[in-house]
């Protein structure tokens, strides 16, 4: 099983957002017995919470699930990740912090086409429509990535 962890600060917006583009994308392409996502935050002020409101809507709106997603913070346990992806330079700064051999990306660095590789916080900017736009396309990309890393068809 491919493991796939998201982390931003609280784990409210970004990071569930992504986990729950992610897990769509995985169901659409019939993948969920070989890859699985997840999500936590570096912070702990939002843990046992529900995804922002905005997170919610805009994952409504587009039909994604967000079932049974409450917020949790990044634990020692979670360098067994395959893949931990962080939203922004920041969470990437945290991280290594904690983890010595984690396989850690930002999100946009499967994206080309965007300069800046920071998914911007909504929680602060609250533009939930251009992150979501910023985490589908990072999701898909990143889809890509590992069906071709994993040989998986």
């Amino acid at each position: 099983m491919i493991r796939v962890l998201f982390v931003c600060l609280g784990n409210i917006c970004r990071s569930p957002m992504a986990e729950a583009v992610f897990r769509n994308i995985v169901r659409e392409r019939r993948l969920e017995k070989k890859i699985e996502a997840d999500s936590a935050g570096t912070g702990n002020w939002h843990v046992g919470n529900r995804p922002h409101e905005g997170t919610l809507s805009i994952l409504n709106e587009k039909g994604i699930s967000s079932e049974g997603m409450l917020a949790r913070q990044l634990g020692m346990e979670d360098e067994q990740f395959h893949y931990i992806v962080a939203m922004d330079r920041s969470n990437v700064e945290n991280i290594k912090k904690q983890f010595q051999h984690a396989k850690l990306f930002q999100l946009l660095d499967f994206v080309e086409d965007v300069s800046n590789k920071d998914v911007p916080d909504p929680y602060f900017t609250g533009n939930f429509e251009e992150v979501y736009e910023l985490v589908e396309k990072g999701c898909q990309r990143l889809m890509e990535n590992i069906i071709k890393e994993h040989e998986l068809v």
